[in-house]
């Protein structure tokens, strides 16, 4: 099993930024896919950005399209998410997630590595 914690949630005005980390722990970090992922109060949770394990290739929701980055650094076993511009409908508990192997999925149900989730709040 591996372990991920996120860090680097918050409270924001709208248009600020914010960048959370995942620090993954348990097995090598460049074996696995990862992805961010956002649920808010009574919606499902939903893919908001992927990496492949190399990261040559990523996705991105298109609600965060040109706003939102993801990158990962396979040494210090930590992916990120840079998000600028923020707007009050990004507000929502932020969770990563890890998938063995190459490439990414955009469905929560192909991941069975999960953290805790931090909690990103955007004032209007």
């Amino acid at each position: 099993q591996v372990q991920l914690v996120e860090s680097g949630g918050g409270l924001v005005q709208a248009g600020g930024s914010l960048r959370l980390s995942c620090a993954v722990s348990g097995r090598t970090f460049d074996n696995y896919a990862m992805g961010w992922f956002r649920q808010a109060p009574g919606k499902e949770r939903d893919i908001v950005a992927a990496i492949r394990r190399s990261s040559r290739s990523t996705y991105y929701a298109d609600s965060v399209k040109g706003r939102f980055t993801i990158s990962r650094d396979n040494a210090k076993n930590t992916m990120y998410l840079q998000m600028n511009n923020l707007r009050p409908e990004d507000t929502a508990l932020y969770y990563c997630a890890a998938r063995g192997g190459t490439a990414y999925r955009t469905a929560a149900d192909d991941y069975d590595n999960w953290g805790q989730g931090t909690q990103v709040t955007v004032a209007s």
